[in-house]
């Protein structure tokens, strides 16, 4: 099952945000875990890189992560907005994920991502 994307927003040539919604049934919540699944932090990065290469940054590659924290959950159900920011002079990927609560957002996960070409 594709990530269901509900809307993307490019203002700035280096930032990129998607709102997406965490479908239950996406194959990454399965055995992650019984009494609560939660998105891991594995796939973030994996989506994260996957809007950075396809959509921002497409002629630059994985190098190597410099932080990443996860703050909060990321549960089946829920809208979440990943927000990239590409820094060229530095090679560097910034990114945020946050969870939706009615009309405010919370953060759930950050990081730095090198990049290289």
């Amino acid at each position: 099952m594709k990530i269901h994307e509900i809307e993307r927003h490019q203002a700035q040539p280096q930032q990129l945000e998607i709102v997406l919604h965490l479908d239950p049934a996406l194959f990454w919540f399965q055995g992650h875990f019984a009494v609560q699944p939660l998105l891991p932090g594995v796939t973030q990065l994996d989506w994260v890189m996957h809007y950075a290469t396809t959509l921002l940054v497409p002629d630059y590659r994985f190098h190597s992560i410099q932080n990443v924290k996860f703050q909060a959950p990321l549960l089946p159900d829920a809208t979440v907005t990943l927000t990239l920011d590409w820094d060229a002079g530095r090679e560097m990927l910034t990114f945020r994920y946050q969870r939706h609560d009615g009309e405010q957002r919370h953060t759930a996960s950050t990081g730095k991502i090198r990049l290289c070409r």
